[in-house]
């Protein structure tokens, strides 16, 4: 949490900003009162939130692996699987 929050020098209190109750958590991304005690993460809630944060290094992975297979490793990489197939 921001060290001022909630004080004089907290920006949303000075410009009268409403604060939320509740604030992301930084594990998992559910949303979380401020103040509860502690927060326990759900394990299938912190995939799919580390899933979405790597949504564009997934989507040029395509893209990555074909320029890859273009070079002369990747050449020799797809030679090698294919003959270690049969």
């Amino acid at each position: 949490m921001w060290i001022g929050a909630g004080t004089a020098n907290d920006p949303c209190a000075m410009f009268g900003f409403p604060q939320s109750r509740f604030m992301p958590c930084t594990e998992c991304g559910a949303s979380v009162e401020r103040g509860a005690g502690t927060h326990l993460c759900e394990p299938e809630r912190l995939v799919e939130f580390r899933l979405f944060q790597l949504r564009e290094e997934i989507a040029r992975f395509d893209e990555q692996f074909a320029a890859w297979l273009a070079t002369a490793r990747g050449h020799f990489a797809a030679w090698i699987a294919e003959r270690d197939r049969r």
